[in-house]
């Protein structure tokens, strides 16, 4: 019998589900072949079936869909349209690949990795899985035959609003590479309706409104409605009496919520293996109260979809209200209890029962938003399936793994104690017990420590009795790991730093990498032919090899060729500037880059400031040889963030004052580019000279945008923060443009009441900045928008914007003098690309597999 596990269709009427699953997705030339043998059980993917992947069976599959699935002629079809035929054409390619993978496996047992995450930062999938499975050429002329171009269709294709940052696009990442290292996983996470937010700029000002990404549909998923579980919320908690004079707790919520599936193929690099992001959407399981509706309470009637349906529209909902911490809540926990359900129900199906789920199963946790798994799953195990309490913990133990994205002690969650106990009333009595058995341990091995039995505690007193997610996520893992080898060790020093007392060896570094699939081949393809060219074909399997690159760095001939590939990628940024935001820009000047979610500790302020420094500098001293500079900023603040929009309306407002002062020459240019996603960055990332990475050292955890910038050949200025410290080794430092406080020395400064005011008296050129901010210079309309911010620059300067001030100057001079000396800078981008070949996500994943989840990697 074929091997349909992964895709989860299972009950007393299965035959009959796989064979409308099977005839629902595969490609018409297989139908005649599934029809006829599948009662025979062989599987009907022999080579005379297999889809050809000449253009010409590629324009003909396009046009069948175009035709038969979208139900218009080439004649009516527009950009969409293509788009749209186009990607249920490849998406047959990518299904075909799958069925052959569980032809290939059928009967072999394997550990599987199932990977939470609230976000996954996918973005635009047709080049991706085009380049994967190696039919660009074909598709490019069978488009072409049709009397389109591949941009067309690409740029038809909506950004999947499905996170925010780095932390989704690293899960994005990690799902590719995972795939082609033919690691058996799936991914879980929520199918938002409408996102995170679209981000308009109305006179500098953020303004949010809704993604509307799933408005013409999203040919790459597949909806399985048979694929449901049911997610409760509230109610009570009773005792069931059992025969042998027991007990047994039973949760019987007062609302329920179905969570149903959607699965997205993931593909890995050349075909070899296929992957499932299953993303969960909330229905209500009654979507009209008919009664009510029949009195005439119409709005009444919808009432309980709408609550219900409220969980999967938007990613990160403001918190600043009960309700919006609520829905977070119930966000975090939807998705989680359904992903478990589901992979329950596979090991059940597959093992017949759970005892050995931590020997087949690895479940990681990314961040803490799916932490509440710890105690979901010994939810499961002892109420639904009967597993005797410690061995329920040891399964669980075995089976999780916690990732920890950040110091920062507001990112590391916790929820009042009173909202669990009303929202997940059962989950509060686990939680309860498996903190009593935690203190009674740590109160063994150390008597009379009531500080450290706080620390560790699962509920925090400070400010309100509160569930931390982070000390439950650490508990609940038999693996806690950091992101870098800097982040890694500041967690054992700070925020788990009585866990690892406690707990020596579980704290683990995984430094992350990026997808060079991504964030090379796909998104600089001028260099990628360069350095096939240069390296041979290897490398585009072998991204270690860039190290050879060094040996060129010197050579003028590939200077000059790497220097056209950069100028053409700064003119196509150029172009989008000019489109999206009015600013028009030299593609010769320095493209000073910094793309990031904006937070005070990632310091955008800072460039800000340093940008009004050059400013005034420029229109004060026009006699100097001044470099050329373009400030590109791009980034999204929290709908509740006031003080990150500020910030944006900060740059915006630089920006017009400077792009339209004639003083300056056209010498300095700024531009904050809206709505900044995945598509956006692979525009800007092959553009970049200078790569911004100005966190407050210690706060990074490790960032990938460093990674993707460098790679592609941009120079880094930065703290040694996260991993622009290991950049830092296998680039050499001395190739980047490192500056300021190291770690260490920032809590020196905070704890010797450092202020602002100290490094004020000792810059003139910081004086005149924070007094023309300050003053209304870039705000004649209101004198005092920023004299808050200034403010809070001039005393506790918490993320030491004001102390590393002139530091950063002084580095911005040194790039901008060596930008001048083209042939070094242009040696030294190449020996950038050629240190980051550890970076890559499939090296991240390749340790994660080896050293936690315990699975073999393809090699």
């Amino acid at each position: 019998m074929v091997a349909w596990a992964p895709w989860g269709v299972n009950g007393p009427h299965a035959a009959g589900r796989r064979m409308a699953h099977l005839l629902w997705i595969a490609p018409p030339r297989l139908l005649g072949s599934i029809l006829t043998r599948t009662r025979s059980g062989e599987l009907p993917l022999n080579t005379t079936d297999r889809l050809a992947t000449t253009s010409s069976s590629l324009r003909d599959l396009i046009l069948r869909k175009l035709t038969y699935t979208l139900g218009k002629p080439p004649s009516e079809a527009r950009d969409r349209d293509w788009f749209m035929a186009t990607a249920l054409a490849v998406r047959d390619h990518v299904v075909e690949r799958f069925l052959v993978q569980m032809h290939q496996t059928r009967g072999k047992e394997g550990k599987h990795v199932y990977y939470l995450s609230l976000e996954f930062l996918i973005g635009r999938l047709l080049r991706e899985n085009v380049g994967n499975l190696g039919l660009a050429e074909e598709l490019r002329t069978a488009l072409a035959e049709l009397g389109v171009t591949i941009d067309q269709a690409r740029l038809a294709e909506p950004d999947a609003a499905l996170g925010n940052g780095g932390l989704g696009r690293l899960a994005a990442c990690f799902l590719e590479s995972m795939s082609s290292l033919a690691i058996p996983a799936f991914g879980y996470g929520i199918r938002y309706d409408h996102g995170l937010f679209r981000q308009i700029l109305r006179d500098g000002w953020q303004q949010e409104f809704p993604e509307d990404w799933l408005s013409f549909g999203n040919p790459w998923e597949f909806a399985r409605p048979e694929i449901r579980h049911r997610i409760g919320f509230g109610g009570e908690v009773t005792a069931e009496a059992l025969p042998d004079g027991d007990e047994r707790l039973r949760w019987n919520p007062g609302e329920w919520v179905d969570a149903v599936a959607y699965d997205t193929p993931v593909v890995g690099w050349r075909g070899k293996h296929v992957n499932v992001l299953r993303l969960w959407r909330a229905r209500a399981p009654d979507p009209l109260r008919l009664d009510a509706f029949n009195r005439g309470d119409h709005h009444g009637a919808l009432a309980e979809q709408v609550r219900a349906e409220s969980i999967s529209k938007v990613l990160y909902p403001s918190d600043d209200s009960p309700a919006g911490q609520e829905l977070r809540l119930r966000q975090e926990y939807f998705f989680t209890s359904a992903a478990l359900q589901d992979l329950l129900r596979r090991q059940v199906r597959q093992a017949g029962s759970v005892n050995t789920l931590a020997e087949r199963v690895s479940i990681q946790l990314n961040d803490t938003h799916p932490a509440i798994a710890v105690a979901e799953l010994m939810r499961l195990l002892v109420d639904e399936h009967a597993v005797a309490w410690a061995e329920a913990w040891a399964i669980t133990r075995g089976a999780v793994s916690y990732t920890n994205h950040t110091l920062l002690p507001e990112a590391l969650e916790s929820w009042p104690v009173p909202l669990m106990e009303r929202l997940l009333p059962r989950h509060m009595q686990i939680i309860y017990r498996i903190n009593a058995e935690h203190l009674d341990a740590v109160r063994a091995a150390h008597p009379d420590d009531d500080r450290l039995l706080a620390s560790v505690s699962l509920i925090g007193e400070e400010h309100g009795r509160r569930v931390r997610m982070g000390n439950l996520a650490f508990v609940g893992s038999h693996h806690v790991n950091g992101v870098s080898a800097l982040h890694t060790d500041l967690m054992r020093q700070t925020v788990f730093r009585d866990f690892n007392t406690l707990f020596p060896g579980r704290i683990v570094n995984k430094t992350n990498g990026i997808s060079f699939r991504r964030w090379l081949m796909q998104c600089n393809p001028g260099l990628t032919g360069l350095l096939v060219e240069a390296l041979g074909p290897k490398v585009l399997d072998a991204p270690d090899i860039l190290v050879q690159l060094r040996d060129l760095a010197g050579d003028a001939a590939f200077q000059g060729r790497f220097a056209a590939v950069k100028r053409a990628n700064k003119e196509a940024l150029a172009t989008m500037l000019r489109e999206q935001a009015g600013v028009r820009v030299d593609p010769a000047a320095l493209f000073d880059v910094q793309i990031k979610r904006i937070h005070e500790y990632k310091r955008q302020l800072l460039n800000v400031l340093h940008t009004v420094a050059l400013y005034e500098a420029m229109r004060a001293q026009p006699m100097r040889d001044w470099t050329p500079v373009v400030k590109v900023f791009a980034g999204k603040a929290a709908p509740g963030y006031h003080r990150a929009k500020l910030i944006i309306k900060l740059a915006c407002d630089v920006a017009r004052v400077v792009n339209r002062d004639p003083s300056v020459r056209g010498l300095l240019k700024v531009a904050f580019l809206p709505n900044y996603n995945v598509s956006a960055a692979e525009v800007i990332v092959p553009a970049a000279d200078l790569s911004e990475q100005i966190s407050t050292a210690g706060m990074e955890a490790s960032g990938t945008g460093n990674m993707k910038l460098a790679l592609n050949g941009a120079l880094t200025i930065g703290t040694l923060d996260g991993a622009t410290v290991e950049m830092a080794e296998h680039i050499g430092a001395e190739q980047m443009f490192l500056f300021g406080l190291s770690a260490d020395e920032v809590t020196e400064r905070r704890a010797s009441g450092w202020r602002g005011t100290q490094a004020e008296a000792t810059s003139d050129t910081l004086a005149e900045v924070l007094a023309a901010i300050g003053g209304g210079v870039f705000s004649p309309d209101d004198h005092g928008r920023y004299g808050d911010l200034v403010a809070s620059l001039r005393a506790e300067d918490w993320f030491m914007v004001a102390a590393d001030f002139d530091a950063y100057c002084a580095a911005q001079q040194r790039a901008a003098t060596l930008y001048r000396d083209q042939p070094a800078w242009r040696r030294t981008a190449v020996l950038n690309t050629a240190g980051m070949g550890w970076f890559s996500s499939d090296r991240s994943i390749a340790d994660y597999a080896r050293e936690i989840w315990g699975v073999p990697v393809a090699t």
